[in-house]
């Protein structure tokens, strides 16, 4: 019965929210909230510690869903103290299911330049076009709320909102585990068990927050963590997305790269075009570049020929590339042989390497075409690894290719 009646609610509150005006009405955007301010003190806390919290009514909305906003302490990738937010949610019922509730770092695919993207400002209300990419994730949510599990959805990208930078967006996970492990109304204890989930940009943080744990957090261990659509080779998704109808996303990527790696040169190889695009684009999310730039071309934004074969580009897109370190934990990977957003080739590369360096994992080479598809249809086989990883049954070791 809970899990049709939250159903049923959640999947109502998607037609509300996106039948009412897309104005952010007494919702105020992360930057004009006093709440996401940074407090006195934070260089003291330590990562993870959690800086104040709030009760919020999700999606603004009188949902069967407990959900707070949590502001906790992190550690960007230039190595300065940060306050993140995150938000929490737990069904309203006990937890039916054998041991302790599960916890689920759920990371919703920011993809943006700005805080008004951010899934806390949609996940309180706020009614805006940025709020589009975590409504996409309702269903997923939704699932995870009738199985009884816990979850919380951090902004990884952090306060800078800094898109492809993965030492920061892994942090953020990690740091954002560890807050609503340690935030008293959620009821996590340490026999709870912990998983993650990330697709597209999501799986981004969540693959570089597991190739993180062992050194930055190795106080948390995760039963089972879950990637799909993962954004392996960032120049070729670049490629794939250049002047077509889907060329915001290397847009997105340009400015984001640009603004976040100043050392990689990559700004220098911008003609005035391109940099009067970093200055217009600054708080942009990937959703409103979708919209504003089909089949633009990258080379508008630079006097040198091929600015994504340019020296400056790959420089700046290799830091960003996972694979540096295989995780530790079990994983399960998904991809679309047919993805139309990120080329499969990066995937499967992310497999074999990881394989290579030992890692415990199951990686399925999708046959549902479309990378939105595939992010539908795979969630099945995501939310079976994980409900066996919480019910204590091992996965399979050793590396399984599919």
């Amino acid at each position: 019965m809970w899990g049709r009646i939250v159903l049923v609610a959640l999947v109502a509150m998607v037609a509300a929210a996106v039948a009412m005006p897309l104005t952010h009405a007494n919702v105020p955007f992360p930057d004009d909230d006093p709440f996401y301010a940074a407090p006195a003190g934070l260089g003291a806390a330590d990562n993870g510690a959690v800086l104040n919290s709030r009760p919020i009514s999700v999606f603004g909305l009188p949902l069967p869903v407990a959900g707070w906003q949590v502001q906790y302490r992190s550690t960007d990738s230039a190595g300065a103290a940060v306050a993140d937010m995150a938000t929490v949610l737990a069904p309203l019922l006990p937890w039916f299911g054998p041991g302790t509730r599960p916890l689920l770092s759920y990371q919703v695919a920011e993809d943006s330049l700005g805080t008004r993207c951010a899934p806390s400002y949609a996940l309180r209300g706020g009614r805006d076009f940025s709020i589009v990419n975590t409504l996409l994730d309702v269903p997923f949510l939704t699932e995870m709320l009738r199985r009884g599990w816990a979850i919380v959805v951090s902004d990884y990208e952090g306060p800078q909102s800094r898109f492809f930078d993965g030492v920061n967006s892994g942090r953020g996970v990690l740091d954002g585990v560890r807050a609503a492990k340690s935030f008293p109304p959620l009821g996590i204890t340490d026999a709870s068990p912990i998983g993650a989930w990330g697709y597209s940009g999501g799986a981004f943080a969540t693959l570089w927050a597991m190739q993180q744990r062992a050194s930055y957090a190795p106080d948390l261990w995760f039963a089972g963590v879950a990637a799909g659509g993962v954004p392996a080779d960032i120049a070729a998704i670049a490629q794939r997305v250049n002047g077509q109808g889907q060329a915001g996303l290397a847009v997105l990527i340009l400015v984001a790269l640009a603004r976040n790696d100043p050392g990689s040169g990559l700004y220098d190889a911008l003609n005035q075009n391109g940099r009067d695009l970093l200055v217009r684009e600054a708080n942009a999310c990937g959703a409103d570049l979708v919209a504003r730039y089909v089949n633009r071309q990258l080379d508008d934004y630079s006097d040198t020929p091929n600015l994504l074969w340019h020296p400056a580009f790959r420089t700046a897109t290799l830091r960003q590339e996972l694979g540096g370190n295989a995780p530790d934990v079990p994983l399960y990977l998904y991809h679309s042989v047919e993805d139309d957003v990120i080329p499969v080739e990066g995937f499967s590369g992310l497999v074999e390497n990881y394989c290579t360096q030992g890692a415990n994992l199951t990686a399925v080479h999708s046959g549902i075409s479309g990378h939105n598809p595939a992010a539908v249809v795979e969630s099945l086989g995501v939310l079976g690894y994980l409900s066996d990883r919480f019910a204590g049954i091992p996965a399979t070791p050793g590396c399984n290719v599919r």
